[in-house]
């Protein structure tokens, strides 16, 4: 039957012509009873031009109503029996299947109003107009069934199509998104963890003559510190495998991790110290690991732009819907180049924007934003070095 409908619906002119030859069986006995050669023409016109019924609705209703009142008016060709209500029925439900509603009105009052005409003006003859006023509203109603079933099936389809492109793109930016969150995450390790093994090896180098154990340490740190930015980026290009292979994944960093970033760039030089004032929300893992990343970038910049000479201090206020970060240092002891300090190129931004351009300190202008929130990072007012300040409010509904 599938088969059946697919080639039905690729040659519909086939299936109009097989169904006009079936209603041409069905009324030929009784149409061309005692008639001659010329009803015989009038009976294959008419019934020839339900080929193009899809075609041409209204045109095709036309010749077949113009047909029938030519044979009704005995103008010398004599078609007796069933002819001609079975063929008007089928343009009637063309009409109403294929054309207009306005058009349709007509048809159906071109047929109506001279039928209860002639069955009154004969008697009047109620069972025949019943009969013709039946028929017509089937045929009519059939067809508005039929049309309005297609039209919604056609919406039915259409909406199936759109809501699976629209399925498409939220896929494909959802994926955009993560490949925008992994580049952010990577460029957040490498830098950091680059940072502070150059910190390192620089050490390393300059004690390696004067003092080999403290040089050996600072090697040993800068193998620890590679290692584990190997491991966070193995995590991270995890995220790219398939779902269930999830073997090998440390979990992410989050505010319980912080302490430990500070440790390990204290390790690499800078005198960094901790303040924590408060109790973090319950805000899930999304705004620790953003809390984190913002730590991590701005002692990154400390580390590269301040060098390890430099004091810094990382202070974290919590609320129960929101959080501070205030992350400042001196400027290190290099020579005096930037607006930031001794050695300091760090360029300040517009006033609430964050400064630079590069990715880092706009990854943490987009962490920031994530949780309702901004970063500033400008020259601190009070004398030499930078702040990076940020406001996060993970608690707050969105």
């Amino acid at each position: 039957m599938e088969r059946l409908r697919e080639a039905a619906a690729r040659h519909p002119t086939w299936v109009d012509a097989g169904l006009a030859a079936v209603v041409a069986g069905v009324t030929a006995r009784g149409a061309l009873r005692d008639t001659g050669a010329g009803a015989a023409v009038w009976f294959v016109l008419v019934h020839v031009a339900l080929v193009w019924r899809r075609r041409a609705p209204v045109t095709v209703f036309w010749v077949a109503y113009a047909f029938s009142v030519a044979a009704s008016l005995d103008g010398g060709v004599r078609v007796q029996g069933a002819y001609p209500e079975l063929e008007l029925t089928v343009a009637v439900y063309t009409v109403a299947r294929y054309s207009s509603r306005r058009r349709l009105a007509v048809v159906v009052a071109a047929i109506a109003v001279p039928s209860v005409i002639a069955f009154l003006a004969m008697g009047p003859r109620w069972l025949p107009l019943a009969f013709v006023v039946s028929v017509l509203a089937a045929s009519t109603l059939l067809g508005i069934t039929v049309s309005t079933r297609q039209a919604y099936l056609a919406e039915l389809e259409e909406r199936a199509r759109r809501l699976e492109r629209e399925r498409d793109q939220q896929a494909t930016i959802a994926a955009a998104a993560e490949r925008a969150r992994i580049a952010r995450d990577m460029h957040d390790v490498v830098a950091h963890s680059l940072a502070v093994m150059i910190a390192l090896a620089d050490g390393a180098a300059r004690s390696a003559t004067a003092a080999p154990e403290r040089a050996a340490d600072a090697m040993g740190k800068v193998s620890a510190t590679g290692r584990e930015a190997l491991g966070e980026m193995r995590r991270l290009l995890g995220v790219l495998q398939d779902a269930g292979d999830s073997g090998g994944r440390s979990p992410q960093p989050g505010l319980d991790d912080v302490e430990a970033l500070v440790a390990q760039v204290r390790s690499a030089g800078p005198r960094v110290t901790l303040a924590v004032e408060g109790v973090p929300g319950a805000w899930g893992p999304g705004a620790g690991l953003a809390v984190y990343r913002i730590v991590q970038e701005a002692l990154t910049n400390t580390l590269k732009h301040a060098g390890p000479d430099a004091v810094a201090r990382v202070r974290l206020r919590y609320a129960a819907d929101a959080v501070d970060i205030e992350v400042t240092d001196d400027g290190g002891r290099r020579a005096s180049r930037g607006p930031g300090g001794p050695g300091d190129p760090r360029e300040p931004g517009e006033p609430g924007e964050p400064a630079g351009h590069g990715h880092g300190l706009a990854g943490m202008a987009e962490r920031a934003a994530a949780f309702g929130g901004a970063v500033t990072a400008a020259p601190c007012a009070d004398g030499p070095g930078w702040r990076v300040h940020a406001h996060l409010s993970p608690g707050e509904p969105a």
